[in-house]
Formats: structure tokens, C-alpha cells, sequence
């Protein structure tokens, strides 16, 4: 599969920019970057230098580090499109761990067409951000330093094809997706069960956003594989100028067994204010709730599972449009003693992380 991907988009960016002249294909040719570090420090004081393991952005206590980097080609005509990421940072290598090879380096690999003259109808294949969430894993372009849990444990990334309709005022974008998994660009061995799901974006104002999102897939191998079916909502409501709030609810479902009829639950609410009182200056703060009893995205293997409440406050200070420095606070508070402290477990977990991130 990487040879022949990589083949494809090579082929798909040399073709389109041959079928215009040089000084007409530069113009659709747009070379971009980003590079966030960051500093975080674990009150828990971590030996392996490792945050808990659901953590998978800003995940190293106790060093400077890079948390993700990476040089962008993108080319768009109107007719085809195609984008091409190369990164590195600890975010690559918490999220892609399973990927083989030079698969764990690629941020963004895909190539589209568009399907209509008069509509705005896209055919896209390769490697994508996520449909599912509001968060991303660009942290300037989030209002939060680090990732809330549910963005931490749904996909950042996915791998398929999919097919987006955008109406012709701009208001509305649904799209549907036949995926290779959760969060996966190789299927896992065993696994040749189809995933998919759809994403309905409803934009009404420019202060209010709508978003639903689904995933339907197995999960495992063919023998064992058990249906994950989650929905992801979420709401962005810009009060004022200098006022904005989100809020979103997760919800999944997974078979406690391959051909069960009962099922294991997730749940994850959360709400997050912003607020922006100078030109260069925004402060942000964020309530959340996970709840995985059975152990079905983050286990623990305690009497209650996971069930844990977040609360972070982050400070930021833009001196130029297209740089961020930042300063968080966050403690989550479990239900049972899950995070462990000089050899013992406890049941909250204190960070303070700091990050400087350019965008070019």
C-alpha cells in the first residue's frame, strides 16, 4: 500500500501541473509549514518521562520537545487537488506507533477531483485529517493548548476515500467515507471488514457552527472483530467579538463480543470558553468528562473503569499573526486511582505545559 499511494500522488501532482504552463502551475502550488515545541511538566513526576497513556499529544513530562512539525505541499486548480505532508515530533510517534515503516511521517498524503462542472462535489483518496471532532491536531489552530480527551482518543487521522458535497451558499458540507479504520492508514492484519462514516457541517452565521459526525467499523480481526459505532456532536457559538464557546458530547457504542446483541458504552461531554480581552491577548478554559466503564477505548482495569473530569486554563500571546506562545494548566481528577505517583497510584493528575508554535 505506501509504494503504491505515494505512486498515485506523485503521479496525480505531476500530471495536473503538466496540464498547465509553468507560471500557471505555480500559482496553484502552495508550499507551507508548522512547527510547535512545547514544555510540559507531570506533578506525578513520570520515570519514563511518559504522561498517562491516554495522553497522545504534549505527552513528555520534563523536557522541551516537539510536539508536531511538518512541510506542506498542497496544489488546487478547481479541477484536482492534492496535498502532500511530511512530519515529525512526539505526536507521530504516540499516534502513529502501529503504522509501519515511513508510514509514522506522514501527516497529510491525498489526492481529489471534482465530479461537477456547476456543483461543488469532491472525490478524495489517501491520507486525511479526521472528520470527527473539533480539534485538531494543529495546536494553533485550537483554543486550548493540549487536546481534551475525546479528541485524544478519536482518530487525528484516517486513511480512505471520501466523497464531500458543499451547497452553493456555503452553509452546508456533508461527506461520506469508506476508511481502512480507526485512526489507521494500514488495515490491521486479520481485519477486511469496511469502516466508514459521515459528517454533516452546518455553518447558518459566521458566529454559529454545527457539527455531526459518525464512525461505523470492526474492530480486531475477522474472527473476534466487534462493531464500534460513534457519534461525535459539537456546537462553536461566537457571543461577541471577543466572546466564543464550544461545546461537544461524544457518544460510542461497541459489542461486548463478536455477534453479541448488548454493548459497552463511552461518554464524553465537554465545553470550552474563550476569551479574547486584547489584540494579542486570549485566555481559554475547558470542563470535561470521560467515562469508559468497560475499558473499550482507554482501559484501566479498575472497579469503575475509566471515569475521569478534566479541567485546564491556558493563557495566549500572539506577538505576530502567525506565531503563539502559550501557558496551560490542567489537572484531571479520577474516580479510582489510575495515575501513578512516586510508586503509587493516586487518583488526580497535575500538569503545567508551555508551547511556542510558528506557522509559515
Amino acid at each position: 500500500m505506501k509504494n503504491s499511494l505515494l505512486t498515485i500522488l506523485f503521479a496525480f501532482l505531476v500530471v495536473a501541473a503538466s496540464a498547465q504552463d509553468t507560471t500557471k502551475a505555480g500559482s496553484h502550488l502552495t508550499i507551507s509549514g508548522y512547527a510547535e515545541l512545547y514544555y510540559g511538566f507531570d506533578f506525578n513526576k513520570p520515570a519514563d518521562h511518559n504522561r498517562p497513556g491516554f495522553v497522545y499529544a504534549y505527552n513528555r513530562h520534563n523536557e522541551v520537545n516537539l510536539n508536531l512539525g511538518f512541510i506542506k505541499a498542497a496544489y488546487d486548480n478547481g479541477t484536482v487537488r492534492a496535498n502532500l505532508a511530511l512530519m515529525a515530533g512526539t505526536y507521530a510517534n504516540a499516534n502513529l506507533a502501529a503504522e509501519p515503516g515511513v508510514l509514522k511521517n506522514i501527516f497529510e498524503a491525498n489526492a481529489g477531483v471534482k465530479l461537477s462542472k456547476t456543483a461543488n462535489l469532491w472525490l478524495d483518496a489517501g491520507i486525511f485529517a479526521s472528520h470527527i471532532g473539533y480539534e485538531s491536531a494543529i495546536g494553533k489552530n485550537c483554543w486550548t493548548l493540549t487536546r481534551n480527551i475525546a479528541s485524544d482518543n478519536t482518530p487525528y487521522y484516517e486513511s480512505g476515500a471520501k466523497l464531500t458535497y458543499t451547497t452553493a451558499d456555503s452553509k452546508w458540507t456533508l461527506t461520506g467515507l469508506y476508511l481502512n479504520g480507526w485512526q489507521r492508514i494500514s488495515r490491521p492484519d486479520g481485519n477486511n471488514k469496511p469502516a466508514g462514516g459521515i459528517e454533516v457541517y452546518y455553518t447558518p452565521s459566521s458566529k454559529v457552527t454545527l457539527n455531526y459526525s459518525n464512525y461505523l467499523g470492526s474492530e480486531g480481526a475477522d474472527s473476534v472483530g466487534v462493531r464500534r459505532f460513534y457519534h461525535n456532536f459539537y456546537g462553536i457559538f461566537q457571543l461577541t467579538d471577543k466572546v466564543g464557546i464550544t461545546a461537544g458530547f461524544d457518544y460510542g457504542i461497541q459489542q461486548k463480543a463478536k455477534g453479541s446483541s448488548t454493548h459497552n458504552h463511552v461518554l464524553s461531554p465537554v465545553a470550552v470558553a474563550r476569551y479574547q480581552f486584547a489584540s494579542k491577548w486570549a485566555v481559554a478554559g475547558r470542563v470535561e468528562y470521560y467515562q469508559d466503564k468497560n475499558g473499550v477505548i482507554i482501559s484501566t482495569a479498575t472497579p469503575n473503569g475509566f471515569k475521569t473530569t478534566g479541567y485546564s486554563l491556558n493563557l495566549d500571546y500572539a506577538p505576530i499573526t502567525n506565531a503563539l506562545i502559550r501557558l496551560e494548566g490542567k489537572v484531571y481528577d479520577s474516580k479510582d486511582d489510575i495515575f501513578l505517583k512516586n510508586g503509587s497510584y493516586v487518583g488526580t493528575s497535575p500538569v503545567i505545559t508551555a508551547s511556542f508554535a510558528v506557522s509559515f
